[in-house]
């Protein structure tokens, strides 16, 4: 009888070590996991990602897009300018930006120019799994650029202004290799002249990242200006044609407290408004420029 006891006391044991851990499985499975560091930088080239800094994190960033690499017909002197590095063009792009909570991100930039933009990105979903099976990242940027510059016409200053929306949507496929897609719309408070103008730009842009190692990953952007593009007319009569294609490749490299990104791009343009509506960089004619982009976060969030 004894033995009989000794069993059953041994069965229910192994039974309630069993569901015990059945049930700290299943707390396992359903607990969510975000996915982290699907982009490295809350900018993967030119573009914006759908990272963004850590509530407290103050981030500097400052970019330069350098004169093109090779001018038609320049010849010698493009040697002499060093490849567009010394050939006294180069347009510098300021940053600050904060994040007073886990999904909005705000920030000011110095774009050139006279040219001042201020912005707002949110986080509308994360990539998870667990409880949530949510497959990718969706963030929206909305941006406001004015130029300050002396305006000979004395318009209304409202004429001055742009904006920038973009849908951003990214998904991390494993370790290494994440991808993220980017319609544009931008809006021109001056409709521009020409044959079927609009105050509406409207874009579509994909962008990679490739992780080679721990702090080094090689990055690329495509867009792709899908109207106002073709026979638009200054004001002093001549016909403009801009170049729809945006295209950049480049490394960032980690060294812990800064992120450096080295780049070459089909723009010299600063502003991301520049690039994705008025680019004069046409790939065709060989119009690739050097660029870089230092980053730099400081904690200022009280211990």
């Amino acid at each position: 009888m004894k033995k009989i006891l000794s069993l059953i006391v041994f069965a229910l044991c192994i039974s309630a070590f069993a569901i015990a851990q059945d049930s700290v499985n299943t707390k396992e499975a359903s607990k969510q996991k975000f996915t982290r560091a699907v982009f490295n930088a809350t900018k993967i080239i030119n573009m914006q990602s759908t990272e963004i800094v850590s509530p407290g994190i103050i981030q500097f960033m400052v970019s330069h897009h350098f004169s093109h690499i090779w001018n038609k017909g320049g010849g010698k002197q493009n040697v002499a300018q060093f490849f567009g590095l010394n050939s006294g063009v180069a347009n510098t792009y300021l940053s600050f930006d904060y994040s007073p909570t886990k999904f909005m991100n705000v920030g000011v930039a110095m774009a050139g120019g006279s040219t001042y933009e201020g912005w707002l990105k949110f986080r509308i979903l994360r990539q998870q799994t667990g409880a949530k099976n949510i497959p990718v990242t969706i963030g929206w940027y909305s941006m406001t650029n004015v130029n300050t510059a002396a305006d000979p016409d004395k318009g209304f200053s409202g004429n001055k202004f742009s904006f920038m929306n973009q849908l951003l949507i990214s998904r991390k496929f494993n370790d290494k290799f994440s991808l993220q897609l980017m319609p544009t719309w931008i809006h021109f408070n001056v409709v521009p002249y020409g044959i079927n103008n609009s105050n509406e730009v409207f874009s579509m842009g994909i962008a990679g990242k490739y992780k080679v190692s721990p702090k080094l990953n090689v990055t690329m952007e495509y867009a792709r200006q899908l109207n106002m593009y073709k026979n638009l007319i200054s004001k002093s009569g001549t016909i403009m044609n801009y170049n729809p294609d945006l295209l950049s490749v480049g490394v960032e490299i980690s060294t812990g407290t800064h992120l450096f990104q080295f780049y070459i791009g089909s723009t010299t343009d600063a502003s991301a408004i520049d690039q994705l509506s008025r680019n004069n960089s046409a790939i065709k004619d060989g119009n690739i420029a050097f660029g870089f982009t230092i980053n730099r976060s400081m904690n200022v969030k009280k211990k």
